[in-house]
């Protein structure tokens, strides 16, 4: 709850619109664009400059198992 997320790649068993809606039913927050506003990039396959610039910029990145555990699933 309270916290912002960026979504990026191909996750392995969901798309993004649907990790999207757990985290705003959840009381997050997604984001399109990477900063050091958001609090975790959920990265997927073939992640990208997205991914590249979380690293850089230092924010926790986390995977779909990492995502679903957070909300409980």
């Amino acid at each position: 709850e309270g916290k912002t997320f960026v979504l990026t790649g191909t996750l392995p068993t969901m798309k993004r619109s649907e990790a999207g809606k757990l985290i705003e039913q959840n009381g997050g927050k997604t984001s399109s664009s990477v900063s050091k506003k958001p609090d975790y990039v959920l990265a997927g396959e073939d992640a990208g400059s997205k991914l590249e610039k979380a690293q850089k910029l230092g924010i926790k990145i986390i995977d779909e198992n990492e995502f679903k555990a957070m909300l409980g699933l």
